[in-house]
């Protein structure tokens, strides 16, 4: 069996149609997509249509992603849409407008997928971990957190949300984390997806890098309105596709709570956090 899993498109319309091109020319049995398919990156609506057509035409799978969520909050009037906890998550708003207030595909999204070989094996794709959609697995992880974010172990767990791939064995499972097919933060720009081969009771996992027309992706950030109408964050998030480094999670440790007391900007952080990343000449 040939398994294909990618995830954490992040709306980069362009980086999803290059991954999709080489998944069909290896002509896996199955693909799945594991979560974060739009929000944080300038063509949801784009990403998510090619998602659900794949599902029609193709028997793609889904789960849903901590991005899929922030989008769904924006379906209920009591969402915040002013003051600087909606400017933080803005974009997210900008993302439901792109999809005009229709997100019955994100809510319909699963938690898991999951399935069965011949010798009963189970398989599994969940967004971060067992644990929540937002916890995450890293290089990092050590062996005791990392069995408690499988738990109940399968054969084979596959994730993604960290942006950063990474396969490893842990008792009798394979962890697989297939990175990001749209901004990936481990310094590498290109994206990536896992392919999985299941042969004489045991899969073989390979990481997938793929360069694309990032050029295209950073005019998408501005042609779709993503850098002048989706908030104050959307510099950092731009910096995270020039970069491949994470930057929203470093400015939240050190601006978020300033900007929800109304010490600063979120304008006004956003400016100091990457004027200290040029002087750091952090890349």
């Amino acid at each position: 069996m040939k398994l294909a899993v990618l995830a954490d498109i992040h709306g980069n319309y362009v980086a999803l149609q290059t991954v999709a091109a080489h998944i069909e020319a290896w002509q896996p049995d199955l693909v799945i997509v594991g979560g974060d398919v739009v929000n944080r990156g300038p063509r949801p609506r784009e990403c998510l249509q090619f998602v659900l057509e794949k599902q029609q035409s193709a028997g793609w799978l889904t789960v849903r992603g901590n991005h899929e969520d922030y989008v769904i909050v924006y379906d209920h009037p009591e969402a915040p849409r002013t003051g600087p906890l909606f400017e933080i998550y803005q974009n997210a708003y900008w993302t439901y407008h792109e999809l005009d207030g229709d997100i019955s595909a994100l809510k319909a999204m699963p938690f898991q997928q999951n399935f069965f070989t011949l010798d009963k094996n189970e398989v599994r794709v969940v967004h971060a971990s067992m644990r929540s959609i937002r916890d995450g697995i890293f290089p990092r992880t050590n062996d005791e957190e990392l069995r408690q974010k499988i738990a109940p172990p399968p054969k084979l767990l596959c994730v993604g949300h960290t942006h950063w791939p990474l396969i490893r064995q842990i008792d009798r499972t394979i962890v697989v984390n297939v990175g990001s097919a749209g901004l990936p933060f481990d310094g590498d720009p290109r994206v990536s997806y896992a392919q999985l081969i299941y042969q004489d009771g045991d899969w073989q996992a390979k990481i997938i890098r793929l360069d694309y027309d990032r050029t295209q992706t950073e005019r998408d950030f501005f042609e779709s309105g993503f850098m002048s109408e989706s908030g104050p964050l959307a510099p950092l998030i731009m910096n995270e596709l020039q970069t491949a480094r994470p930057r929203l999670f470093r400015w939240t440790v050190e601006y978020e709570e300033l900007v929800l007391a109304g010490e600063i900007t979120a304008k006004e952080s956003v400016q100091r956090f990457l004027a200290d990343l040029s002087k750091r000449n952090d890349n």
